[in-house]
């Protein structure tokens, strides 16, 4: 799965020397958290509600709500957006931007072709994405153990799953907070099976297992 299969291409953006409170009513309107700032349809900046936050508390210390409102008015973007802007492309796998986002920590990415904005992908379509990818949305039993990192291991699992009549709905692995030589792995199942004898034996089978019936 890639960017472009959960970025949001309807974007909504901004000038540089739109005034503050427009973005504001902008963010507000749309529901959004974050705008490109761009001209001549070229990227130039972004600004987020994180951005407004940091900017107001700072100049608020002197001035009631009246003054604060008009300081809001008057400002421009250009003078709080962030230049440097850290993007992504279409074709990159998704969870290559979770990674940037998570290691940078941003909540967006802008989409940029060409120097064109082509989309935007933010921390809530992440949290599409891997409700997606875990299944989790159709139901189904969640399997965790904890298995050999070696070839076949997976298959295993699957294996035992299989013959109690369930089908794969969604695999995961992790190699974060097991021992070296091993590796976690969730497996969502799908479909009516025997669930008593799959617990019975998964749990005989390794002995480190999680098992919930959905």
């Amino acid at each position: 799965m890639y960017v472009s299969d959960w970025m949001s291409k309807k974007v909504f953006t901004v000038n540089a020397d739109d005034y503050l409170s427009d973005a504001l009513s902008l963010m507000k309107e749309k529901s959004i958290k974050h705008v490109p700032v761009v001209k001549n349809g070229k990227l130039k900046g972004i600004l987020s509600d994180r951005d407004i936050k940091e900017y107001s508390p700072s100049k608020a210390t002197s001035l009631d709500i009246y003054e604060l409102h008009y300081l809001l008015a008057k400002t421009r973007i250009r003078e709080i957006m962030k230049t440097r802007v850290i993007t992504t492309t279409a074709d990159t796998p998704v969870e290559e931007a979770a990674m940037i986002m998570l290691d940078n920590n941003i909540g967006c990415l802008p989409v940029v072709d060409g120097g064109e904005v082509s989309g935007i992908i933010s921390d809530k379509d992440i949290y599409r994405a891997l409700v997606d990818i875990t299944g989790v949305r159709h139901g189904g039993n969640r399997i965790c153990v904890t298995i050999e990192d070696r070839a076949g291991s997976i298959k295993e699992v699957a294996d035992i799953i299989r013959k109690h009549n369930f089908r794969l709905q969604g695999i995961l692995t992790s190699y974060e907070g097991v021992r070296d030589g091993y590796r976690k792995v969730v497996i969502r199942t799908k479909g009516k099976g025997d669930f008593s004898s799959l617990k019975a034996e998964v749990e005989d089978a390794f002995r480190t297992c999680q098992i919930r019936k959905g």
